[in-house]
């Protein structure tokens, strides 16, 4: 992302194939760690980010953002910091920073800023002064490793020279691991976050096993570049199909540089289990306004992309789920990424998505619904994903099924597995997302083929 906001009268220009190793090191898994292409928690639950950008650095009085965005249903807030191209804000600050997220019950990803655009904006710091910074703030950071994921640096790379980027990120992660830092370390893309060529994508393996820890979590950013559906899947499903950690750390609902597709952000991030963070809170200047979500950091006044972000379909009041550090939830017993496959190489087009088919209410013990929702088509193929929700009480599996009418046949699924019978379609939990709570919900999602037509069929739920 290019342009950000206006500070200290300066205007900002913002912003595979390898599998994790089966053994953690003992000290990696003390905090929030990675595991295949997911975030554990340190007792082995899954943790699904879910918020928004805040601009601490510009606006370091606006501490009553962090509650703000907690009330509306977020589960992480990501901090932009200075080291310096800024007003640097100094470790007592960053210590404050920290003591809010704790307080208001987010985990807190804390970015620095002074990366932005390096090679093509004037001013822009290094990686390696960035591990400075971080090295600096060392003795506030340590024993925060259940709270705090590291993003190094913010767009660390311009659109000049970005195959740069994979020797400097190796050299920051293992200056940040020579220094002691056992944190998820979270690493962002060239090309102004957006990867437009691959850079990071056709790297990453490498970058991740330059990790003597094996715990990074790599973070594209998604405006103009992903202004289609076919571009949004593909790249989220490049690094599934690798079994990388990926996050998409920034992402709005318009910008200078074209449309960005936010509703299949948000719906292939839902499916997937792949966190998200919108750009941002409040703020913004430079030509940008567009992208508050609230007015005047007054959370009383969400604009159309705060609505759309927290309160819209995948949206962070209806997927986050807390961190278990807080809500002092029991372990679960990790499991693998589900398996997937390369997206097919017709490149569906964003279309409306086709009213959802539910099954009946769920009613009593071990109760569920499901329902059923096209939201991509294209000659010949599409994507659904279904919703299930637990009834009354907590569920420990369900089991959805539904049959074909006009010959539709499923091609690849995620986040289920997926039996067929002719037309009849069998949906069960993996292991992971099996368990629900009263009222709880999760999904899954799939590619299929139709021809001729593809009426949305009825679904029924059962639960145990």
């Amino acid at each position: 992302m290019r342009t950000r906001f206006i500070a200290a009268g300066a205007a900002l220009l913002a912003l595979l194939t390898s599998v994790l190793a089966m053994t953690q090191s003992a000290q990696a898994a003390t905090g929030l760690h990675v595991s295949g292409t997911k975030i554990l928690e340190a007792n082995g639950n899954q943790f699904i980010m879910r918020g928004t950008s805040h601009a601490h650095t510009w606006f370091p009085s606006q501490t009553s953002s962090f509650a703000n965005i907690k009330s509306l249903g977020a589960n992480t807030v990501r901090v932009v910091l200075s080291g310096g191209r800024w007003t640097a804000n100094a470790a007592s600050d960053v210590a404050n920073v920290i003591a809010l997220c704790k307080q208001n019950r987010l985990i807190c990803v804390l970015e620095n800023h002074d990366t932005t655009g390096y090679g093509e904006q004037s001013g822009a710091y290094t990686l390696d002064q960035a591990v400075d910074y971080w090295v600096g703030l060392k003795s506030v950071l340590t024993g925060q490793e259940n709270y705090v994921v590291i993003n190094i640096g913010n767009e660390p790379y311009g659109n000049n020279s970005p195959s740069a980027w994979t020797s400097a990120t190796k050299s920051a992660i293992g200056r940040m691991r020579a220094a002691g830092f056992q944190h998820l370390l979270m690493v962002d893309a060239p090309n102004w976050g957006q990867d437009w060529q691959f850079v990071m994508r056709d790297n990453a393996a490498s970058v991740f096993d330059s990790d003597p820890q094996k715990n990074t979590v790599f973070s594209i950013h998604m405006y103009g570049v992903f202004d289609t559906a076919a571009e949004v899947t593909g790249y989220l499903q490049a690094f599934q199909t690798a079994g990388l950690p990926l996050v998409i750390g920034e992402f709005g609902n318009m910008h200078s540089d074209g449309d960005p597709d936010e509703d299949t952000i948000m719906s292939q991030a839902q499916s997937r289990g792949v966190g998200y963070l919108g750009w941002s809170w409040s703020g913004n200047g430079g030509g940008v306004e567009y992208l508050d979500q609230v007015t005047n950091f007054n959370v009383s006044q969400l604009t159309s992309w705060g609505q759309r972000l927290f309160n819209g379909a995948n949206g962070v009041k209806s997927t986050a789920k807390e961190a278990t550090i807080y809500s002092g939830q029991p372990p679960v017993s990790p499991s693998p990424s589900p398996s997937a496959s390369p997206s097919p190489s017709a490149s569906p087009s964003a279309s409306p998505s086709r009213s959802p088919s539910p099954s009946p209410s769920p009613g009593g013990a071990k109760g569920c619904a499901a329902t059923y929702t096209v939201t991509n088509q294209w000659g010949g193929g599409f994507q659904g994903e279904v919703t299930v929700k637990a009834g009354s009480s907590a569920v420990s599996g369900w089991t959805v099924t539904w049959t074909y009418a006009n010959g539709q046949a499923i091609t690849q699924v995620w986040n289920a597995t997926v039996t067929s019978n002719g037309s009849s379609i069998t949906a069960r939990n993996v292991s992971y997302n099996g368990g629900l709570g009263a009222g709880a919900s999760t999904s899954f999602g799939f590619l299929g083929s139709w021809n001729g037509a593809n009426g949305v069929p009825a679904v029924s739920c059962a639960a145990s």
